[in-house]
């Protein structure tokens, strides 16, 4: 007979580790940190087997708000942002948002001798991430309670700065802490989206080697990020930033008077895994009418409005009372890629917006994997050459 035995956490660490591997390149020394440190010793509480999983895990929850105060980033996420970072033996590092400790304590393992500053500005986070770090042996971790954003003087200058937290603005205070030829990884917000982008620093420049698709909680302090309700039940919501101008009562009204939607298809055809974010990606190199549309279950369930590609969270187009977003039909033409992308139109000036999704679109199309170069400077000095999206204390140019 046959005993089925419970996995232990080494393994069940191993066999995540292994499903990463098999899914993306990761650097040998971060590979042998995330085999190294105990992830389920930062989550107690946790099922084993759940602190195993590629998921992230909420430690703190936001009451009134749809994200959590903090939480246990997604393995694979964690992975992929410490192989762009690139922290070296000897380096000193600093990082914003604390979370579990876990992540510090990674940082901590591909340092050695060098060191870890965690800053987070909440006390339970920070008593938390402070407690789990002792009882795991990463005494040595700096944790600060402090709000992020501002200067963190302790062991600056640093070598590599990386943020947990997403970030819409980058502040001065970091530049001041980073040396210059320094990393910086982040997860950026601008236009609705949010990618972990690897910058080093050359002199006022912060210039991009990496840009990946992620998600994280956004940090407290930035407000540069608004979302309108565009109809009475808030069930179908427009984000954007606050340099751009979205009449959300107009386009309120146009949703409500102007059904169905006018469907434009592009020659794009992606298959049934294929991602299809870099068309937004692309589009905000180009277009500052690019926000991000909402559209919740029960919105689509009334028929409330034509299904975007992804309803949480799709690239749209916004221009006075008008607006066109990225939509995915399924067909049978050809069995690689069965579904073909396009546009749905709403409003008197929708199909125009709608033809210029479908050029971001075919333009994504012709060289899919192609992602921006991104060169970011302080608000201050000015903006370098590119398209240039305009925040209060940096400017990011985008350029392919």
């Amino acid at each position: 007979m046959t005993v089925s035995q419970t996995p232990t956490a080494d393994q069940l660490r191993n066999r995540l580790v292994d499903e990463i591997l098999s899914e993306r390149s990761v650097p040998a020394d971060v590979e042998r940190a995330m085999r190294t440190v105990p992830r389920d010793a930062f989550l107690p509480g946790i099922e084993l087997e759940n602190a195993y999983t590629d998921q992230a895990v909420t430690i703190k929850d936001n009451p009134g708000k749809p994200l959590p105060l903090s939480c246990a980033s997604v393995p694979s996420v964690v992975a992929m942002m410490l192989a762009q970072l690139g922290a070296q033996p000897g380096d000193k590092v600093l990082e914003i948002g604390a979370g579990t400790g876990y992540n510090a304590a990674l940082l901590a393992e591909l340092v050695g001798r060098g060191r870890v500053t965690t800053v987070d500005i909440d006390p339970d986070v920070a008593l938390h991430a402070r407690t789990t770090l002792n009882a795991t042996g990463y005494d040595r971790v700096t944790v600060i309670e402090r709000n992020g954003l501002l200067s963190t003087p302790e062991n600056a200058p640093y070598d590599k700065i990386i943020a947990t937290v997403g970030v819409w603005d980058i502040p001065l205070t970091w530049w001041n802490q980073l040396v210059d030829g320094g990393r910086l990884v982040l997860p950026l917000r601008w236009r609705g989206q949010t990618r972990s982008v690897a910058l080093t620093r050359r002199g006022d420049e912060l210039i991009s080697d990496g840009v990946e698709l992620c998600g994280f909680v956004p940090i407290i302090g930035q407000n540069g990020e608004k979302a309108s309700p565009l109809n009475a039940d808030d069930t179908i919501r427009v984000h954007y930033d606050q340099d751009q101008l979205v009449d959300a009562e107009a386009l309120a009204h146009t949703l409500l008077t102007n059904k169905p939607a006018r469907d434009v298809p592009s020659a794009q055809r992606v298959g049934g895994q294929e991602s299809f974010d870099g068309v937004w990606l692309r589009a905000t190199a180009s277009d500052d009418r690019v926000c991000r549309l909402e559209v919740t279950p029960q919105a689509l369930e009334q028929e409330l409005i034509r299904r975007p590609a992804t309803p949480g969270r799709s690239p749209v187009l916004v221009e006075g009372d008008s607006l066109a977003y990225l939509t995915v039909t399924r067909e049978g033409v050809d069995p690689e890629r069965p579904f073909r992308l396009g546009a749905a139109a709403y409003g008197p000036h929708g199909e125009e917006l709608a033809q210029d999704l479908i050029t971001h679109i075919d333009a994504w199309g012709s060289t899919r994997l192609a992602v921006p170069r991104m060169t970011v400077t302080p608000a201050e000095t000015g903006a370098a050459a590119g398209h240039v999206i305009r925040k209060p204390e940096s400017h990011i140019a985008l350029t392919y």
